[in-house]
């Protein structure tokens, strides 16, 4: 097992000004499942590939334990990859696939056959393994692939977007297993994905990173109690926080009529702004006499849980916003409700520089 550090790590790709990574700190603890999530061009493939060896690092440094790699090719990193199209052999077996790179490493074939046997007994494809690529589902595929990086006992693994060609379902149901899976090898592993539930309930740690920068990195419970600012809170958490702009005033933030109450020391900290951008979770929000009017727009009914979305009317502009109500709840589409924050669960911004308010 070992250790991963980027100190540093930029990658600017030829023709570009901008860095596709900028400067990338990070710290991977020994057996740690860390996420790498961000939107579309944010960085976080780059950073993975520059991991790997298939991308150049033009600044900084990368180590795996205590070598510098940042100059050795793949085959030296001992590292093994599961990437988003599973990249398996079509005219080989699913045993073939899976021992195929021991193969390459020149390891006697009982042994080959051995390890193969204990990861297909480990992912459940044990009578699967004289079958074709093609004979298998998407999820059995993703699992051969699996299988395939856990035969070499790499000290670590890397998971680009492995869940993305699979149905909701099956996604679900297969990100418990490669989370148990991870915690049951221990072997440290960086994972790549988009989707922000999938790092909230895979990771140990998520880092969030956007257009190259390296946002926020922390426990999943962390990033969604205190973001660091307002990328951060928009982008961690489904259905997404509500980010509303709102006056200080006396005693508060004052959205429309409505005045939130707010501590006096933490609306200090917006010095000379005149505005502070509140945060509110849509559980957060409940229907009350007062608060900020909203005009409901569509009510999804989950069963154990219902989802409020509506348009703010305390300006002339259009504010979205979302609130988890009570599965009984008598607003209607068309209504006017009232919607008020709970006292505590409030999360203030700088409208001028973005960053969270602390008191």
């Amino acid at each position: 097992m070992a250790t991963v550090s980027f100190k540093g790590a930029t990658r600017v790709y030829p023709g570009n000004d901008t860095p596709s990574v900028n400067q990338l700190d990070l710290d991977i603890e020994d057996g740690e499942f860390m996420v790498l999530v961000g939107p579309s061009g944010s960085g976080k493939s780059t950073a993975l590939r520059m991991l790997a060896g298939l991308e150049e690092v033009n600044e900084g440094a990368i180590f795996i334990g205590d070598r510098d790699v940042t100059n050795s090719p793949p085959k030296d990193r001992d590292i093994a990859m599961v990437f988003q199209n599973y990249a398996l052999y079509p005219h080989m077996s699913v045993a073939d696939n899976m021992g195929f790179a021991l193969k390459m490493q020149g390891i006697h074939k009982d042994d080959r056959i051995k390890r193969v046997q204990e990861a297909a007994k480990l992912l459940g494809l044990e009578e699967y393994l004289d079958r074709k690529p093609k004979a298998l589902s998407g999820g059995q595929r993703q699992r051969v692939a699996m299988g395939r990086a856990i035969v070499r006992n790499p000290q670590v693994f890397l998971m680009d977007e492995p869940l993305s060609n699979l149905d909701a379902k099956l996604r679900v149901q297969t990100r418990t297993q490669i989370a148990e899976l991870q915690h049951r090898l221990g072997v440290t592993t960086v994972y790549v994905t988009h989707d922000q539930i999938e790092a909230m309930t895979m990771g140990d740690r998520v880092a969030v990173l956007k257009d190259g920068l390296l946002q926020q990195v922390d426990t999943p419970l962390n990033l969604y109690d205190a973001p660091k600012n307002l990328f951060v809170a928009g982008f961690m958490g489904s259905p997404a926080m509500n980010l509303i702009e709102a006056q200080i005033v006396d005693g508060g933030a004052k959205i429309g009529d409505f005045v939130v109450p707010v501590e006096r020391a933490l609306l200090a900290k917006a010095g000379d702004d005149k505005t502070v951008t509140l945060g509110i979770r849509p559980e957060s929000f409940h229907i009350a006499d007062e608060g900020l009017p909203v005009r409901v727009s569509v009510i999804e009914e989950l069963g154990s849980d219902a989802y409020m979305y509506g348009n703010a009317e305390h300006t002339t502009t259009q504010q979205h916003v979302i609130a988890r109500v009570g599965t009984r709840t008598r607003a209607e589409t068309g209504s006017l409700v009232h919607l008020a924050p709970e006292p505590g669960k409030l999360h203030l911004f700088s409208t001028t520089t973005e960053e969270r308010l602390n008191a």
